[in-house]
Parts: structure tokens; C-alpha cells; sequence
């Protein structure tokens, strides 16, 4: 049985990032969006975690997933 592990995901949104570039706004999402975040997934495994952060940021929303890898955080 195969336990769950703790990933981070490094996303950002590639449509922020350009229009931050050319000095515009974003409609929806703020400027930090062309920023690397990184989020907490909680998965069996990197392909386990990488699905589950492209369902929450989309690609056809502009996000990109830029790694993944398991987190050192043991909480």
C-alpha cells in the first residue's frame, strides 16, 4: 500500500507574467502571478501531485507548473 507524500509544486501564470512585462494588469489574478508560488500537494506520487495542481491551475488559465518535488517539510 502506497502512502501519501507531501509535494511542492512550483506554478506560476505565463499570462500574468507578460503582461507585467508590457505594464499591464491582469483582469483576474493579481501581479504576484508572475511570480514562482509554491503550494503544498498532497499525493501518492509527483504524477499523483502534478495532476492534482494542474487541476487547480489550469494551463488554458495560463498557469505553467514549473517542478515538482517532495517536500523536506515532514508536517
Amino acid at each position: 500500500m502506497s502512502r501519501a507524500k507531501k509535494f511542492e509544486v512550483a506554478v506560476y501564470n505565463k499570462e500574468v507574467r507578460q503582461l507585467v512585462k508590457e505594464g499591464e494588469r491582469h483582469r483576474h489574478l493579481t501581479d504576484d502571478w508572475a511570480d514562482i508560488h509554491y503550494v503544498d500537494i498532497i499525493a501518492e506520487d509527483e504524477r499523483g501531485a502534478r495532476n492534482k495542481a494542474q487541476a487547480k491551475y489550469p494551463e488554458d488559465k495560463g498557469f505553467v507548473i514549473d517542478s515538482v518535488s517532495v517536500s523536506d517539510d515532514p508536517s
